[in-house]
């Protein structure tokens, strides 16, 4: 396999765009990581009025949530998709097939290990690293299909919640209408139907639950004590959040990822992801996908924060919001990425790409096991959405900073030379290597992949 020949790379521009959406994407996730390392998660989760609501904290979680949430996952599941096509279209060698399915499972299962490795030795509940991994293990037959077949299995997901949102979103409007007809009868003093017992009867089991769960409930009253002890606790805590939250809905996780690298393949092979259109078409893509995306998300988030029993626009349109808002992030950097002034501004976000596996275990590092943890400089708990949202600024600046420090002497991260490393089988040189030749474990092959994160 180290002798297999690749097409020479086809120009440098798809790597830089490629590179810069992946470290855009993997210091924008940090945004919404902080608050399940900084704050309550289950306040987090299902109620954020709880954690402060300044009209500071109200901008800084709606900007949060209508720009970014979900929407740097989607970016990166797009570039998952798109690397396996950089990774195989580039093959000349007869036997190259096999090599690069080889090459490809045993970077994958690498990648499974440290998903594994950051969930219960890191401490990160909210690893994806596992989720990409378990996803890409059934992408690798689906390269071969036409790009409308791929969307059209990539929307799948977001047609099954259109479908069964749909029917929540009906069923919680006819409960609603009843329970307002009942509310008028009890007002005019008509006696109540045994159908408007119902309705009350229905409409109290609702409100319940309308903030949190039972389960959310009782880890809310575990969790103080896990930040203010030791390690063991703080650690079993964490555990608990991933067995208890996380692996339940590991299924829909995996099928998350899996749809939306098909979708990234499909842009792929259409040359959207990777630059070769025009600005023309990521002028119309930016502002359609736009268009179509903030009002959803907005509407979203309103609907989130509401205490009423209110139909969710949510149920419906979370995941196909999701897709199209990444799309128009893509459309943006690259129309951005073909002008000179958007180049100059994206330039410091290729290293961050080009390093893009270890800065996510950097994040962690600075918030799980630094900044919010028991023997950190306490300040778990005691931050608003502004309060995060600052911080998350300030760790993703100083990152970036480190990322294009890095770069200057190093060809790629130390987590990406160790599982490059693993992968190979052989051990990949660290420093800037000189380009004698172009193998399959060249730094432009490699560049070119995205990291998944």
């Amino acid at each position: 396999m180290a002798g297999m020949q690749l097409a020479p790379v086809a120009g440098r521009a798809r790597i830089e765009v490629l590179d810069v959406l992946r470290g855009l994407a993997i210091l924008g996730i940090f945004y919404m990581n902080i608050p399940f390392m900084a704050v309550s998660v289950p306040r987090a989760m299902f109620d954020p009025t709880l954690i402060g609501w300044a009209p500071a904290d109200a901008h800084a979680w709606k900007a949060v949530q209508v720009l970014l949430e979900g929407t740097q996952r989607c970016v990166l599941q797009f570039l998952f998709g798109a690397g396996l096509m950089v990774l195989t279209t580039r093959i000349v060698d007869p036997d190259g097939p096999v090599a690069v399915a080889d090459l490809y499972f045993r970077r994958t299962l690498w990648l499974l290990a440290f998903g594994v490795f950051d969930v219960f030795a890191m401490l990160w509940p909210g690893d994806i690293l596992h989720i990409y991994a378990l996803a890409a293990l059934f992408l690798f037959p689906f390269r071969r299909l036409g790009p409308k077949t791929l969307v059209a299995i990539g929307s799948l997901m977001a047609l099954f919640q259109l479908v069964t949102g749909g029917v929540h979103y009906a069923q919680r409007a006819d409960l609603l209408a009843r329970h307002r007809a009942v509310e008028a009868s009890v007002a005019a003093h008509r006696p109540l139907t045994s159908a408007d017992q119902a309705t009350l009867s229905q409409w109290r089991t609702w409100d319940s639950h309308k903030v949190m769960p039972p389960t959310a409930q009782a880890l809310q009253r575990i969790e103080p004590a896990a930040h203010h002890s030791g390690f063991v606790a703080y650690a079993t805590f964490l555990w608990g959040g991933y067995l208890n939250f996380i692996y339940p809905s590991l299924l829909g996780g995996v099928a998350e990822a899996f749809f939306a690298m098909c979708i990234g393949i499909a842009l792929w092979k259409w040359g959207v992801i990777q630059g070769r259109r025009s600005a023309r078409f990521y002028v119309g893509l930016t502002i359609a996908a736009y268009a179509v995306a903030v009002p959803l998300r907005w509407i979203g988030a309103d609907d989130e924060v509401s205490r009423e029993l209110i139909p969710r626009l949510g149920w419906v349109t979370t995941e196909l919001a999701r897709l199209v808002m990444g799309l128009g992030h893509v459309g943006l950097v690259n129309l951005l990425m073909l002008t000179v002034p958007g180049r100059a501004l994206l330039a410091p976000f290729r290293a961050a790409g080009r390093t893009a596996f270890s800065i996510y275990f950097l994040e962690t590092v600075i918030g799980v096991w630094f900044l919010f943890a028991p023997w950190g400089p306490g300040l778990w708990g005691r931050m608003s959405w502004a309060g995060m949202a600052s911080t998350a600024t300030a760790v993703v600046l100083a990152v970036l900073v480190v990322a294009n420090v890095w770069v200057r002497f190093f060809a790629m991260g130390p987590l990406e030379w160790l599982w490059r490393s693993l992968a190979y089988k052989q051990r990949q040189p660290f420093r800037h290597p000189t380009r004698a030749s172009n193998t399959l474990s060249t730094p432009e092959a490699d560049a070119a992949v995205p990291l998944p994160a």
